[in-house]
């Protein structure tokens, strides 16, 4: 499975609930979430369209090196989720439907392909950015957390919002936390 790159050209971002300006350069994004398909080693049992997940946050930067790009901070994710306009969710202004994201109320219960939903993808075409997993940033937050974007199949639709936040202990393995890999171009 190759690795597919879009281009996001930045700009400014309203970033957070209070829009303060941060300055995003443009940037290359991985089309989907990483895939056990885009790894060099094969891993049995698992399949290859599947996000990656159940990693910490050092090996998720490890694996966005060794493809050769790194963690998004969270005003770029931010930034490639809502776009300029400042879109409520990824694909757009419309409410979540189960065909835009897998959510918790999509009827899937797990993870699924990462092109699963190409109902759901940004304008530019990045896909999966809303649901399937949560996706690790190289942002921090307090006590040795670190920023997730995007939500998860676990999470309900209003934490799938492009201006929402978590954040997970750095050690944290969890089936529900994959990646996704910026470089510049």
């Amino acid at each position: 499975m190759n690795l597919e790159w879009i281009e996001v050209t930045g700009g400014v971002c309203a970033f957070g609930d209070d829009a303060r300006p941060v300055p995003v350069p443009t940037l290359l994004w991985t089309r989907t979430p990483i895939a056990y398909g885009h790894l060099p080693n094969e891993h049995p049992g698992v399949g290859p369209r599947f996000p990656v997940a159940e990693i910490s946050h050092a090996e998720a930067a490890d694996i966005a090196s060794q493809l050769g790009g790194r963690l998004p901070r969270s005003a770029e994710w931010e930034w490639m989720a809502a776009g300029p306009d400042r879109r409520r969710w990824p694909w757009g202004n419309t409410p979540w439907q189960p065909a835009f994201a897998n959510l918790r109320d999509s009827g899937h219960g797990t993870v699924t392909p990462v092109d699963t939903h190409p109902d759901g993808a940004t304008p530019e075409g990045v896909l999966d950015v809303a649901g399937n997993v949560w996706e690790w940033t190289a942002s921090t937050a307090m006590s040795d957390g670190v920023v997730i974007r995007g939500g998860s199949y676990a999470a309900p639709p209003m934490y799938a919002q492009c201006t929402f936040l978590n954040a997970a202990p750095a050690e944290l393995r969890s089936r529900g936390i994959g990646l996704r890999v910026v470089r510049e171009p």
